[in-house]
């Protein structure tokens, strides 16, 4: 199962396509994570004796699909998690929302700021103490029976950013029971999918371009790429 999501693989990085409600590292539910999964599957497919090195360079929430960078070298690390802080790392994501009258294009600046209690962001207008600026432009690239697919490019990588902020413009992802959608999907997860990443490679300088297909097991994520 692991060698499937595999999408991009050589001696220094592995990119996985992660399903809706996998967890990309471990954290205090307990569950196992990509993390651990990956370790497991590559000691056992390379029979590596010792322990294996993989190390995470970014993440993406347990209830969105998509690609997700893993180091396995430590120079590949380090200079990947300073890539991404660079902004040297272009991420590309897929959302469905609603049918609404919105601009086919536009630039979204708001200031977020994480509240612990409830894990979510709250959105502010303008600068605002202990809020963190926000840019993403999104583009209504497919529009279906019921809903629109939005291409959407990070500008700046902060806490649930495309959920808080789309939510904000009052279109809230299909499935995002917590930033407003009427209704959750069957699967528990929302239609938000990290579908392209493109970087230059950290150790041998190529231009790398990476695409993720959509959850296959979604109607309306098929009709998406249809």
């Amino acid at each position: 199962m692991m060698k499937e999501q595999i999408v991009y693989e050589d001696n220094h990085l592995l990119v996985i396509n992660k399903k809706v409600g996998q967890l990309v590292q471990g954290d205090k539910t307990g569950d196992e994570s990509l993390l651990e999964s990956i370790k497991n599957f590559i000691k056992i497919r390379d029979a590596k004796p010792g322990n294996v090195f993989l190390g995470l360079v970014h993440r993406i929430d347990r209830p969105t699909s998509g690609l997700v960078i893993y180091a396995k070298t430590s120079k590949a690390l380090s200079r990947l998690t300073q890539m991404v802080k660079n902004r040297e790392v272009k991420k590309t994501y897929w959302a469905v929302v609603g049918k609404e009258m919105i601009p086919q294009t536009q630039r979204l600046v708001h200031y977020l700021k994480k509240n612990e209690k409830n894990n979510k962001a709250i959105v502010f207008p303008k600068a605002t103490e202990g809020a963190k600026e926000a840019i993403l432009t999104y583009h209504v690239i497919k529009t279906l029976d019921n809903y629109l697919l939005l291409e959407v490019d990070l500008e700046t990588g902060r806490h649930h950013q495309i959920r808080a902020q789309l939510s904000k413009t009052g279109v809230p992802i299909k499935g995002d029971l917590k930033y407003g959608a009427p209704r959750s999907n069957p699967d528990g997860g929302i239609n938000l999918h990290a579908r392209k990443l493109q970087f230059i490679h950290p150790v041998t300088k190529e231009e790398i371009e990476i695409i993720a297909p959509v959850p296959q097991n979604d109607a309306i994520w098929r009709a998406c790429e249809d």
